[in-house]
């Protein structure tokens, strides 16, 4: 697998499905809260993640959202950190990154 691609479709949750669920979203995770969640996909400026507890919800923790010298965590890897924007236009929920672990 090249180190940025698109995941696997069956990852991916349906833009009308999340568009539908965006109110929700923004009230089930206020700007502050504490989330964890899923790699689902890498891309150079960021991952973007399967939120838990909250379905149909999509996170991006851009590169500028990161610890300082951390990488961008792999694919599948479980992350935490903190809510810090809604993004209305593209309804994604960014999230700056506390620290990951491998889960296996």
């Amino acid at each position: 697998m090249p180190e940025f691609s698109w995941p696997d479709r069956s990852l991916v949750l349906a833009p009308d499905v999340v568009d539908r669920s965006w109110p929700t979203t923004v009230s089930a995770l206020p700007l502050g809260s504490h989330v964890s969640g899923r790699v689902i996909d890498r891309q150079p400026f960021g991952v973007f993640l399967l939120l838990d507890g909250v379905p149909n919800a999509v996170g991006l923790a851009e590169i500028t959202a990161m610890p300082p010298r951390m990488e961008l965590p792999t694919m599948g890897t479980t992350v935490t950190g903190e809510v810090i924007w809604h993004a209305d236009h593209n309804h994604q929920v960014k999230i700056r990154l506390d620290e990951w672990n491998v889960q296996g």
